[in-house]
């Protein structure tokens, strides 16, 4: 009976959607950011699946039906924009300006390091998307020949360490301003920081949910033409 049930279609996604709601639940008892949802959900399902000794093929089988919800969910993005077109419009010029650079530190910094250390082109190119929100940073890995997996990996790595050290960055170089410190949880921690950007204000949650959509159309411009010149 339990081999009929995990080779089903449904093992997957109840296992993820288990694992996301006793996350939630230790959260609540441990509110502290290294107890984030996302990382926890993560951990409790690898370690379900390591003991069972269940391959990731039969999990996901079914949790591949929760990953085809990234795609339209891109569209969704455009409803914060939409919400907040009146804040877009009065500081149009700050939050273009800030996204762009803060796009471009991103991105030519792994550039850099990736030089550096001498690292493979595909991981460069995996490495790249990394601080956009998920379902737009698989189709920029995808466009530029990364892999996608470690993009999501490193999208969800990104997103986890932005919220954790966001109010120590923000206390220590007294980052004080709503509007900045929603932008910058946006542009480098896209919805993670975004929903650690909603405990700092109403304020700071919008920004940070704008700067999802333009950080990631940004992205989706910058990077192809970046790796072109490599």
């Amino acid at each position: 009976m339990d081999k009929i049930f995990i080779e089903t279609m449904y093992f997957g996604i109840v296992l993820s959607l288990l694992s996301y709601w006793i996350a939630v639940q230790i959260r609540k008892k441990l509110p502290y950011p290294l107890f984030n949802p996302l990382l926890m959900s993560a951990i409790i399902s690898i370690t379900v699946l390591m003991i069972f000794d269940i391959d990731f093929e039969t999990y996901n089988q079914g949790a591949q039906m929760i990953t085809f919800l990234l795609t339209p969910s891109t569209v969704c993005l455009a409803v914060p924009l939409y919400k907040q077109s009146q804040i877009l419009k009065k500081h149009f010029t700050a939050i273009v300006v800030s996204l762009l650079a803060g796009c471009l530190a991103g991105m030519i910094s792994i550039i850099f390091l990736c030089i550096l250390l001498k690292a493979d082109d595909i991981l460069l190119f995996s490495l790249l998307p990394k601080s956009i929100t998920t379902a737009i940073a698989i189709g920029v890995s995808n466009l530029i020949g990364g892999n996608a997996t470690i993009t999501v990996g490193m999208v969800i790595i990104t997103g986890i360490f932005g919220a954790m050290i966001a109010k120590t960055i923000c206390r220590l170089f007294h980052i004080t301003h709503p509007v900045a410190i929603g932008l910058a949880l946006g542009n480098s921690a896209h919805a993670i920081g975004t929903a650690k950007a909603i405990e700092f204000g109403e304020i700071e949650g919008a920004m940070s949910s704008l700067s999802i959509v333009i950080a990631g159309i940004l992205t989706v411009l910058i990077a192809p033409v970046l790796v072109s010149f490599l």
